[in-house]
């Protein structure tokens, strides 16, 4: 896990976040097969890590504690055969997304609130793993207009 030692800008974490998500998108999605594979439930608490540059890698989680960034969700392999395998690679691909977000902030500690907002805004306007795994298309401001629409209607009854 690479980790600059100097306090990092929005961009830098934004490429570093877009890139460990793209390995984890791929190996959700492109290489479904090749994941599952690797996520033997006879093997130790396994976790799934995307890297800074776009490769994803099932493996123990850090030795060193604590460790260099925040760790994934540990033993996601556990669950594999117990479960339907689309339920399982939804319930991955939501511990990848909170993992994701986590390192993120992690990354920028330093950053000043307007920093912070900014960051958030990038990261939001990407689909989250979980939507990408599930081919959930987001829908961007329907739910205000879905709710003042409905609360019309109610007081229209």
């Amino acid at each position: 896990m690479e980790m600059a030692s100097s306090p990092r800008t929005v961009e830098e974490i934004y490429k570093d976040f877009c890139a460990r998500r793209a390995g984890v998108v791929r190996a959700l999605t492109y290489d479904v097969d090749e994941f599952y594979g690797l996520c033997d439930p006879d093997k130790e608490n396994l976790c799934l890590y995307g890297h800074p540059n776009e490769s994803w890698e099932v493996t123990l989680p850090a030795e060193e504690v604590p460790p260099e960034l925040p760790e994934p969700a540990l033993g996601i392999n556990f669950a594999r055969d117990g479960m339907n395998r689309k339920d399982w690679l939804s319930l991955v691909a939501v511990h990848t997304d909170s993992w994701l977000l986590s390192v993120a902030f992690y990354l920028g500690a330093r950053l000043n609130r307007n920093e912070r907002k900014r960051l958030f805004s990038l990261i939001n306007d990407q689909p989250t793993v979980f939507e990408v795994v599930t081919e959930r298309k987001p829908i961007k401001d329907k739910p205000s207009v879905d709710s003042s629409s409905k609360s019309r209607g109610s007081t229209k009854v």
